[in-house]
Order: structure tokens, then sequence, then C-alpha cells
């Protein structure tokens, strides 16, 4: 049974930091063998990718809108995985949630990640005011 448990979302106000934590467990191969992101999602419209980091670590990937302001990592020996918000925006507001993408792959030396099929935790909310 997979088990994932976001937290660290807040109130913040505009050009402020929060750090997103993700525990799992569960996880088919196991936390160090998988592929993880963050997604996260505004009502009323779709969810999107955030961010995704390979299984070791090495490779990431950022959506257009939080290049050079959220950096993703992650622990394996604690099976936790990170997002550093910096500089936070109004629409960055959103849930954000922490999942297994369901493909991942690198092309032209990029690296780029799909939408998960299942979200197994509740999210962590994180509101930016102006």
């Amino acid at each position: 049974q997979v088990q994932v448990v976001e937290s660290g979302g807040g109130s913040v106000q505009a050009g402020g930091s929060l750090r997103l934590s993700c525990t799992a467990s569960g996880l088919g191969s196991g936390f160090a063998s998988v592929v993880l992101g963050w997604f996260r999602q505004v009502p009323g419209k779709e969810r999107e990718l955030v961010s995704c980091i390979s299984a070791d670590g090495a490779s990431t990937n950022y959506a257009d809108s939080v290049k050079e302001q959220f950096t993703i990592s992650r622990d394996n020996s604690k099976d936790t995985l990170y997002l550093k918000m910096n500089n936070l925006k109004p629409e960055d507001t959103a849930m954000y949630y922490c999942a297994q993408p369901s493909r991942s792959y690198y092309s032209g030396g990029a690296y780029y990640c799909g939408l998960a099929r299942h979200y197994w935790g509740q999210g962590t909310q994180v509101t930016v005011s102006s």
C-alpha cells in the first residue's frame, strides 16, 4: 500500500520562500528506485507538473514558469522528496502534490516527465498573497 504525505505548505507574502517535503512508502520497487515529481492544481484547472527528479537525483526537469525559482531534490536515505520554492508569486498559489510520473525520458540531452496516474497524498496548500 502506497502512503504519501506532503507537508511544508502555508501562507506567505509574495517574495517569500517555502520548502515542501514528501515522504513516501510502499512504492513498487522502493523509494530510491523511482522517478518522483511535484505537481500542483488550482481549483477549476488541470493539474500540472511543476518539477520531477530521476531516481538517483542526477536529472531534473522544471516547468518553464518555475525555472530559476524552484529547486527539487531528494534524500533517498530518508525516503523524502523536497521542493524549495523561492521568490514566491501569487500565481504559485495551489495545492501541491508529490507523485510518481507515469513516464520519464531523455530527449536532446534534456530530461522530461509526464503526469502521474495516481496521486496518493492529500497535498499541501501553498497560498501566496500580494
